[in-house]
């Protein structure tokens, strides 16, 4: 069994500890609503770190994304998994995720075979904005725009700059500290006025491609 083989594996009895851990916080009443829909955000970032150890060939780690892509659209369509659906029908939040994923999967493990920068748009994303959200929501403050507070857009920033910085200390020292500024102002900008769930398609995307912007300039 190769590593990419294993890597299959390795994701999904990942992605089915996220769904039994989360369903039972859910059932316990531990994680409720948004909480429970943040918990799952979170931890499904972690799938990159498993993905850049594991996937050396573009084409296996796609396959995640790929099937979650068609997961999520049929619960978002039927209503499925109620832990991961809002009452509002228009986000697509869930199905911009894995789509995101797979995007990035494609450009840095196929295209730059560079997957640390797939990483910094991922960690922007889901721990960026996940915690954006869960404090912005315990920390009362001044709403700047949509739903969007001072607190989770400062949270938004420092999370998304932290990320940034811990890859880029491992793979590529080069303008890291412009790059860190740069990313983190991106990263929040695009939270704060994506709407709709977008987000999970602009971040993790957009993110990256500044990252690759500033390297290559």
């Amino acid at each position: 069994m190769n590593n990419n083989t294993i890597g299959l594996f390795v994701s999904f009895i990942f992605f089915c500890l996220i769904y039994i851990v989360s369903s039972c916080l859910f059932r316990l009443k531990i994680l409720v609503g948004e909480r429970c829909r943040k918990f799952i955000h979170i931890s499904a970032g972690y799938w990159w770190i498993i993905a850049m150890v594991y996937f050396d060939n573009f084409i296996y780690a796609s396959i995640i994304p790929l099937i979650f892509i068609i997961l999520n659209a049929i619960s978002h369509k039927y209503n499925l998994v109620k832990i991961i659906e809002r009452k509002n029908n228009k986000n697509l939040g869930t199905i911009y995720y894995p789509i995101s994923l797979l995007v990035l999967v494609i450009l840095t493990f196929g295209i730059l075979n560079k997957p640390y920068v797939g990483g910094i748009g991922t960690l922007c994303m889901a721990y960026g904005d996940g915690f954006a959200a869960i404090i912005g929501t315990e920390i009362k403050s001044r709403k700047i725009y949509h739903n969007k507070t001072i607190v989770g857009t400062l949270t938004m920033l420092i999370i998304s700059a932290f990320f940034t910085m811990i890859i880029l200390l491992k793979y590529n020292t080069e303008r890291i500290v412009i790059s860190v500024i740069i990313v983190s102002i991106v990263a929040t900008t695009l939270e704060l006025f994506s709407k709709k769930g977008l987000d999970n398609l602009t971040v993790p995307i957009l993110s990256s491609l500044t990252y690759l912007l500033i390297m290559y300039l």
